[in-house]
């Protein structure tokens, strides 16, 4: 049985769990047809993924967060990058929300503006065709 030898520090685990999340989202796109590119560095544009339907690209921002708290308070991390939507995902709990990007500093997560999902493709798919 394989074994993981390696431990990382936590900031290294903390990143490594976030890029499971971006490759998670990717995974869910590609299973339903979409195009799926990640950007070599995405710094400055605050793009993990961006996705295609074949005529259309949407830049997205994927976030986590730690909490069970659906009204948790998230901050504009990307300022005024143009990007068409952000993920977050409970690292806690079995749910995330798809909001467009907004421009205050801070925002409820369960703002009227936000779609919840629960944590499988199906759910994730429809939540994004509605937003």
């Amino acid at each position: 049985m394989p074994v993981k030898n390696a431990l990382r520090p936590d900031p290294a685990l903390q990143h490594y769990k976030q890029v499971s999340f971006e490759t998670l989202t990717a995974s869910w796109f590609t299973f339903d047809g979409w195009e799926v590119f990640f950007p070599i560095i995405d710094h400055d544009m605050k793009t993990d993924l961006l996705v295609s339907d074949g005529n259309n690209f949407y830049r997205i921002q994927v976030k986590t967060i730690e909490s069970h708290d659906e009204s948790h308070v998230v901050e504009n991390r990307w300022g005024d990058a143009k990007i068409d939507y952000v993920i977050y995902f409970s690292r806690e709990d079995n749910w995330g929300y798809i909001l467009k990007p907004f421009m205050q500093r801070r925002k409820r997560l369960n703002s009227a503006a936000g779609i919840r999902f629960h944590q499988d493709p199906e759910d994730f798919i429809e939540a994004f065709n509605r937003i």
